[in-house]
């Protein structure tokens, strides 16, 4: 049992649990978080600021479809974060989202394990910016996961 477990159960009054978003681009890292003050927290061991803001998370729909698709809203802080994303998308490189929790009384580190996520695509409207992304595709995952070939095992080559 994790303490972030403990919180969701008993949600006790001197707790809160600060929501966070890092988008990570090829020029630069966006750090978001929900709260009404940017928050320094703890990420791979040193401390980064995350800029304040309102995050709204869609989960993903109940349906028989192999790819889990997140909808995330976040505050347009500048028209360059829409001009990186789609520069990023446009040139086929990948721009991962990372989703963290943290708890109001330990910001060194996550309360669980980050959630990581590919973007796919997203909506740039006035004051808002909705990415989609996704962490899991079960019709293009391996299966073995790993493959076997006559490098990896010389025993299955036929001669």
């Amino acid at each position: 049992m994790t303490i972030l477990s403990v919180v969701y159960a008993s949600a006790p009054t001197n707790e809160l649990i600060i929501p966070t978003l890092e988008i990570q681009l090829p020029e630069r890292w966006i750090r978001i978080c929900a709260s009404f003050e940017d928050q320094l927290l703890g990420v791979n061991g040193e401390m980064v600021w995350f800029e304040a803001g309102s995050l709204s998370i869609t989960l993903p729909a109940k349906n028989s479809t192999s790819v889990q698709t997140l909808t995330f809203g976040v505050p347009a802080i500048d028209g360059a974060i829409q001009r990186y994303v789609d520069q990023a998308l446009e040139a086929d490189i990948e721009v991962k989202l990372i989703y963290r929790e943290y708890l109001e009384s330990d910001k060194s580190a996550p309360s669980r394990a980050p959630t990581v996520m590919t973007i796919r695509g997203g909506i740039f409207e006035d004051v808002e910016a909705q990415f989609e992304a996704g962490y899991y595709d079960i019709l293009n995952t391996a299966w073995p996961r790993p493959r076997y070939t006559a490098e990896t095992a010389p025993g299955i080559r036929f001669t």
